[in-house]
């Protein structure tokens, strides 16, 4: 089985092993965009431990077995270690009419071996958090066709991070790109710690980016 995976192997197509952030961070990657490098804990690993579970206490308490954690660390190690940020994908993320932005967990400046085995674990349990799971049933999402993987990628420190939207968030409006920004982390922006985030637009044919104040 394909347990753990370098992020740069996947593209748009692999929603199903990689997740929504997975595939999507390897297209970027294969488009030449830089992204941090990292690797993926992949859906066959969470459907290797699970074996029919579906609590987030089960994760949380779960004896990873010794070859995936292995190939976990390996990889690890290959990054160099240090600081790592560890994030959820799902392969229900981002659907047309559904955001699932903040409803699985993110875990940033993870560092050492026992931090990251831990963190991964978590992000499993957290597709079985009430708040995910009620999200799921609002939008009549079938939770036995749900799977999760994991992005692991080396941390990089943000003097000023946020959000691009490819359409109004507001309007819908496809042809205006809308750019939410904070200093810091970008996390800082989703997480809603940033209320009043530096706004920039670029409409129609001119892409010049204009910021208005916070």
């Amino acid at each position: 089985m394909t347990l753990v995976v370098p992020l740069s192997s996947f593209r748009r197509g692999d929603l199903a092993l990689a997740g929504g952030k997975g595939a999507n961070l390897g297209e970027l990657i294969a488009g030449g965009f830089p992204v941090p490098a990292g690797f993926v804990v992949t859906t066959a690993a969470y459907d290797l431990v699970a074996a029919g579970h579906a609590t987030r206490a089960y994760f949380e308490k779960l004896e990873i077995p010794e070859a995936l954690r292995g190939a976990i660390l390996t990889a690890y190690r290959e990054l160099g270690g240090g600081p790592v940020a560890v994030r959820s994908s799902a392969t229900a993320e981002d659907l047309p009419g559904a955001a699932f932005a903040g409803q699985q967990d993110t875990y940033l400046n993870v560092v050492g071996e026992d931090g990251l085995i831990d963190a991964v674990r978590r992000c499993w349990g957290s597709l079985w958090s009430e708040r995910a799971v009620a999200y799921r049933d609002r939008l009549g999402l079938d939770h036995a066709e749900v799977r999760i993987a994991v992005v692991v990628q080396r941390m990089v420190a943000a003097e000023a991070a946020g959000v691009m939207f490819t359409a109004d968030p507001v309007t819908g409006d496809r042809g205006r790109l809308v750019v939410d920004a904070g200093t810091g982390l970008g996390e800082a922006v989703v997480s809603g710690l940033v209320t009043r985030p530096l706004r920039a637009h670029a409409a129609g044919r001119d892409r010049r980016v204009r910021a208005r104040p916070p």
